[in-house]
């Protein structure tokens, strides 16, 4: 994933000084292929934040003044279920008005606002609690920049579309833009009182307050103009986008325990999921975070999906089908793509409709074909769906022949990378920044470069495909698959083991040399199974130690590495989902005891993120009384991190589902600290449910499994 650019996030010459904007206090909504951003008010100003769709900001601006003044924030916060965004405030004091002068903080100002269908539905409330009548100046500014979302990130254009000069008609102001790609995108604010003076960007209301009154302004932003904005409209979209999300959250097994704040995690992690979670033609997709990722990438959603196969097998389904009928067909060095292989991001924006970068349908990404086929023979052993196996099976044997042919630029037995054109990521695993893999000397290494992860996904999808094979009665191809499988084993463990360290090298690059480095890559490793038992016990040992495991979770680079910062992208900083995946791998080894150590790690860190897990944060020493740092345009929500708790959780309690035989087993179970009591409701089993108890008893969980046949 390209790593987003740090917007400027200082207060804009136009806002108050005295409530400076803070780039960890923004919101996100979404709805399908339209999310917003705005600051704790319910701000936009045209910094990372905006109303989107399709990778294109529609409205750059849309600020609230009461008085003249930016209103005091009360506070600001989105709903459990993700649906709405409120934010409270009161006034400063208002100028005299005739009669009409108030104080400081007898006007509260509520702003709540959702998508639903490609619109944002806003409700504006005034309430007077003051003793006397109130004259309240109410001004709204607001504007459309039509940017790509490339370009609100930094990309800089030479040149850009037509943008028509703003209508303003009544109650509405309209803005069209035509792209140099000629498509034309347009956004309309209405509202729901015809404003005292409307111009192209500002409407001014003034609105007489008695005392203990209560005042309601609607408005509306969409794509087209529609009938004016009023209570039924509101209420009536709000009842559509409550009920579309709580149909989404209910998908898979029910995790309930006896700890409260664990359940508001679980809770929030799944609702984030459903928000993230788009209805495609071809199945339900993770898109990867809000709000530099708001689209479908390759990597993120087959881990995502991964991280929840045990409790909603129908979510990986959804992603392989996508991901099939994207597969590349022909090779390009810009799109650096070639048959067989895997998507890793798409765009819809104008800057990649034209070529101006690759992103429109990118395939730079080493991990997304092995990852795909992986994740495929895992859904087929979760759920004996072999009739899908079977419709999917001419994309695996495409994306397999990748592996073995393009994916080996050199021959030497190691899946490599090395981008195609220079618009292109320069590393293609999933520390794809610039800096992050290199040398024990701080070097960056020469092309093709061999990540040892990568090593492991295809490790894990050779051995995957020979069980297909097999019980597609196909023994040939399952024997040659088996064969590779081991060959690619012998090949990591003679080249990348550092005897003096006891772990793997990061990476071999073009001149088959070791980058001698202790990276989280090789967790990731551990998770696909492919260390001996010896060596797995040697990386878990040095992973729990504190120059990985900071407290909070796994650092991505180990403390004294070159390259080390903990404040950086991927040299030292903690991402939930490198920690979940890690922890899954010390559980395949039998190692418990650290999985729920890393579990109450990552779960005091939500508790520090309003029970949301970001994308990334920094990876300082864990000190007493004080929280996780935060890294400052991490993604918020982000689809893997919002899955971690569901990897963590099946790697402390040992569950394990196989659909061919419909047996569910438990193995060495360990509760997350804290929790005495664990249940796992009406979990998917071919056209059964079955629920599983977990009940702390003295050092022994008791586990109760219940099978109901439907």
């Amino acid at each position: 994933m390209n790593q987003p650019v740090p917007v400027d996030t200082a207060p804009s010459e136009h806002l108050d000084a005295r409530e400076p904007r803070s780039p960890f206090r923004l919101f996100a909504l979404k709805d399908h292929d339209t999310f917003m951003v705005a600051d704790a008010f319910g701000d936009i100003v045209g910094a990372g934040d905006g109303l989107f769709h399709n990778d294109t900001r529609l409205i750059s601006r849309l600020r609230l003044t009461l008085g003249g003044h930016q209103p005091s924030l009360l506070s600001a916060a989105v709903s459990q279920d993700n649906v709405f965004f409120s934010s409270h405030n009161t006034n400063q004091d208002l100028p005299l008005l005739g009669a009409g002068a108030a104080p400081h903080g007898v006007i509260h100002v509520e702003r709540k606002r959702f998508l639903w269908d490609r619109r944002c539905y806003e409700r504006l409330t005034f309430t007077n609690y003051g003793r006397d009548l109130v004259m309240a100046p109410v001004a709204l500014e607001f504007d459309a920049d039509f940017a790509d979302m490339f370009e609100v990130r930094g990309s800089k254009r030479i040149a850009r579309g037509r943008r028509s000069p703003a209508r303003a008609a009544g109650r509405s102001v309209a803005f069209d833009y035509v792209g140099l790609d000629n498509i034309e995108r347009g956004s309309v604010i209405s509202f729901s009182e015809p404003p005292g003076r409307l111009t192209a960007n500002r409407a001014d209301f003034l609105f007489m307050l008695s005392s203990e009154d209560r005042f309601e302004l609607y408005l509306e932003i969409g794509p087209v103009l529609a009938p004016a904005p009023c209570r039924e409209r509101w209420r009536a979209a709000a009842a559509q986008a409550r009920l579309d999300m709580r149909r989404r959250t209910r998908r898979g097994a029910r995790v309930h325990s006896s700890g409260r704040l664990f359940n508001e995690w679980i809770q929030k992690s799944r609702a984030d999921l459903a928000l993230l979670t788009t209805e495609l033609d071809t199945g339900p997709y993770p898109y990867a975070g809000i709000p530099w990722f708001s689209t479908p990438f390759g990597r993120d959603a087959i881990i995502t999906a991964w991280q929840v196969l045990w409790i909603e097998p129908g979510l990986a389904r959804g992603v392989l089908s996508y991901l099939a009928r994207h597969q590349a067909m022909e090779i390009s060095a810009f799109q650096d793509s070639a048959p067989g292989k895997i998507m890793h991001e798409t765009r819809r924006g104008e800057m990649t409709t034209l070529g101006e970068l690759p992103f429109g349908r990118y395939y730079g990404g080493v991990d997304t074909t092995p990852l795909f086929v992986a994740l495929a023979c895992a859904y087929a052993e979760r759920t004996g769906d072999l009739d899908f196996v079977d419709a999917l099976w001419p994309s695996l044997r495409k994306a397999i022949a990748w592996i073995e042919d393009f994916g080996d630029s050199d021959g030497d037995g190691l899946i490599d990378y090395a981008r195609g054109a220079d618009t292109g990521l320069s590393n293609q695993n999933w520390k794809d920044s610039e800096d992050s893999v290199f040398h024990a000397d701080g070097r960056f290494p020469a092309g093709p470069i061999a990540v040892v992860e990568v090593q492991g996904y295809a490790f894990a999808a050779f051995k995957g495909m020979a069980r297909l094979a097999e019980r597609r009665g196909e023994a040939e191809l399952a024997q040659g698959w088996l064969a590779r499988a081991h060959q690619l084993r012998d090949v990591v463990e003679s080249r990348f083991w550092m005897e003096d360290q006891q772990f793997y090298a990061m990476a071999i690059d073009g001149q088959g040399k070791p980058c001698e480095v202790r990276g989280s890559n090789a967790g990731h490793l551990l998770f696909s199974g492919l260390p001996s038992p010896d060596r797995a016990q040697a990386v878990i040992q040095t992973l729990l130690a504190p120059d990985f495991n900071a407290g909070w979770g796994i650092r991505t680079l180990a403390q004294g590495q070159p390259r080390y910062n903990p404040m950086s992208y991927h040299n030292g900083s903690i991402w939930p989902h490198d920690t979940g995946l890690c922890a899954q791998g010390m559980a395949n080894y039998g190692e418990r005891d650290g999985v729920v150590r890393l579990t109450a790690g990552l779960f005091e860190t939500a508790a520090s993120f309003e029970m949301r897990l970001p994308e990334l944060f920094c990876g300082f020493k864990r000190a007493a009384g004080e929280p996780p740092v935060a890294y400052p345009v991490a993604c918020l929500p982000q689809a893997w991190a919002a899955g971690s708790i569901f990897m963590m959780l099946q790697a402390c309690l040992g569950v394990t589902v196989d659909g061919w035989t419909g047996a569910v087993s438990v193995t060495q179970p360990r509760l997350p600290i804290g929790i005495d009591r664990l249940e796992i409701e009406d979990l998917p089993l071919g056209a059964a449910r079955v629920d599983i108890r977990f009940h702390q008893k003295d050092d022994q969980v008791e586990v109760l499994i219940v099978r109901k046949d439907t």
